[in-house]
């Protein structure tokens, strides 16, 4: 591990409220190749996208893999590299490769595991991956109960004792700038809240322009007070709200959803605007948000995302939204 000074500790600048996300990359919906995923990454840079979050879930290690070639070109002092701790990988022969979400995956089997030990045996893993000297932000993946089910209370222990306190030691001596929980759900961010000193946490599905109540009510006055800010991850629900048939990465959309979006697309057309740069920019309104990250399967998408960040659109639009019910009324909006 490359050990930084205390120092350098991370700050979140205006060139980071926009990143990229590795789920795509790490071919969750479709089979990107190596010379896709580099145009991707590469228009993301020349864009101007100095934020990127990966994982080694993704694609099982795959998208690591990608993402650190690519950066490996770059000035580490001229972008921020976020991963995840929480599996271990094997490789393994092709037969024994699990059955997962990603469409073609390497030839590794995971296990879950948020020891001391593992923590550091994952970064170091990650380090050697992507072949980058540095890991900005390091995210505790998946320690939630739509992943581990019924093992959640015995993970968040095995956290506590272990993952948390050495993420906060490496943090205190330089080797990481930042740590925080990496999750699909409210609850574990609470609970290592209560526990645990995180700095920047990943928060997807949990606040979107189509579902953010339960975040408003409970998520953001907690980060709040501890003084935590957050990432958003999944703020297009996982491509619903592109229009895509799935919502937070599964095939059963929520009831009542499809008429939701529908309604914001056909206020957002009205004033001049598109439902994926308003989403986009509801996000980043909240003060606990300091950056989305979404994916991208094709440069189109990155594109639209930079066009997005950088639209104007105008008041009257939330207003309407609000009056009609769709966004929540406690919730912030683009001034």
């Amino acid at each position: 591990m490359n050990t930084q000074s205390t120092s350098n500790k991370l700050e979140f600048k205006k060139e980071h409220e926009l990143g990229l996300g590795g789920v795509a990359i790490g071919t969750a919906f479709e089979d990107i190749s190596d010379e896709k995923s580099h145009k991707i990454l590469e228009a993301a840079w020349d864009l101007g996208i100095r934020f990127y979050d990966t994982s080694p879930w993704y694609g099982l290690t795959k998208s690591e893999r990608r993402f650190g070639k690519f950066l490996q070109t770059k000035d580490e002092k001229d972008f921020i590299f976020s991963t995840k701790i929480g599996r271990l990988f094997t490789e393994v022969p092709e037969d024994k490769v699990p059955a997962t979400m990603w469409k073609n995956p390497l030839n590794f089997d995971f296990k879950h595991d948020y020891t001391a030990d593992g923590v550091k045996k994952s970064i170091e893993d990650s380090l050697e991956r992507s072949g980058l000297n540095h890991i900005d932000i390091v995210f505790v993946h998946d320690l939630s109960e739509d992943q581990v089910g019924d093992r959640y209370d015995y993970f968040l222990e095995q956290a506590e004792k272990g993952a948390f306190k050495v993420l906060s030691d490496l943090r205190s001596q330089g080797v990481i700038k930042s740590w925080g929980m990496g999750v699909n759900k409210i609850e574990p961010i609470l609970d290592c809240l209560e526990v645990a000193d995180p700095d920047v946490c990943l928060s997807a599905t949990q606040y979107s322009i189509l579902e953010h109540e339960d975040a408003v009510d409970r998520l953001l006055p907690a980060v709040k007070k501890a003084g935590v800010k957050l990432v958003s991850g999944a703020g297009y629900n996982s491509g619903f709200v592109n229009g895509r048939d799935r919502y937070n990465y599964k095939d059963v959309i929520p009831k009542g959803m499809k008429e939701k979006r529908a309604s914001i697309e056909r206020i957002a057309k009205s004033h001049g605007t598109e439902i994926t740069h308003a989403a986009l920019q509801f996000v980043l309104a909240a003060d606990e948000f300091v950056s989305i990250i979404p994916g991208a399967s094709k440069v189109s998408q990155v594109e639209d995302n930079m066009k997005g960040w950088k639209a104007e659109i105008p008041a009257d639009f939330w207003k309407e939204l609000k009056s009609e019910g769709l966004i929540y009324e406690k919730a912030q909006v683009p001034e």
